[in-house]
């Protein structure tokens, strides 16, 4: 390949990013403590939590920080959060109902602690 094919490949991944970003309308930002460890939980929480077109989860494994981008006229941050629960794992807002969070892998497993709101049912 030569450099002005890497070039225009280059730009094209660039668009195609900005554009799965941009799809998102009405969009709000939020960036919110999600416990977890590792590399599955960043998984885990992002496809617990994405729906296309309206919601965008971005869960960093170093801060534990997640970057939530939605649609704020088709749902909110605790409906996210809840979905996240849901799947084993806490947030500042929410604690993932017990049978779940112990049935995630091992290394998923965090350290959980008296720093939850509501605890989510099943």
């Amino acid at each position: 390949m030569n450099s002005i094919s890497k070039i225009l490949l280059a730009i094209v991944m660039l668009l195609s990013i900005n554009v799965s970003y941009s799809q998102i309308k009405n969009a709000k930002t939020e960036s919110i403590k999600i416990y977890g460890n590792c590399g599955m939980c960043e998984a885990t929480i992002e496809k617990a939590g994405n729906i296309k077109k309206i919601v965008k989860v971005d869960w960093d494994v170093n801060t534990k920080i997640a970057t939530i981008t939605y649609d704020a006229k088709k749902t909110n941050a605790d409906e996210i959060l809840k979905r996240i629960a849901l799947a084993g794992y806490d947030s500042e807002k929410f604690q993932a109902p017990t049978s779940v969070y112990e049935k995630l892998h091992g290394c998923c497993q965090y350290e959980r602690g008296p720093k939850i709101l509501d605890t989510i049912k099943q």
